[in-house]
């Protein structure tokens, strides 16, 4: 990623991001289209089937700050889930115990860390996990 300025690798992530990723069940985009910086970012995650998140819409706050993309960002569920990677107190992921942002790589984006906690949710220590009640927020 050497040599590509933050805000083009930002710009680039916003487009993908407002065209829709694959089957739509993960979506982002900035919280403000007035953030020229571009730091902001909210996103969405459908909970997959055969899951306790099925059918739940979780939303998230992203923030991309002046070391993205070689540092991760800083990311928090602001509906309530119960994953193990998630903070109960703030909705925060903690980084140590999601790989993504534990073993984090210049070329992950956005789009990789969201489509990654949806698969999180899938995994055997999270898919049955009991849930908060939907429309609850940390």
């Amino acid at each position: 990623m050497a040599g590509v300025p933050r805000n083009f690798r930002l710009l680039e992530e916003l487009e993908k991001g407002e065209k829709g990723i694959g089957d739509g069940s993960v979506s982002y985009g900035l919280e403000s289209p007035d953030d020229t910086y571009m730091s902001s970012w909210i996103g969405t995650i459908i909970g997959p089937n055969n899951t306790a998140h099925e059918n739940r819409i979780y939303s998230l706050k992203i923030v991309c700050d002046k070391d993205y993309p070689m540092k991760p960002p800083q990311v928090r569920f602001t509906s309530k889930v119960n994953m193990a990677c998630v903070n109960q107190a703030n909705g925060n992921i903690e980084p140590k115990t999601f790989a993504i942002l534990s073993g984090w790589n210049p070329k992950y984006t956005i789009e990789t860390v969201l489509t990654e906690l949806r698969r999180e949710m899938q995994s055997p220590a999270n898919k049955k996990l009991p849930q908060p009640p939907e429309g609850t927020n940390f």
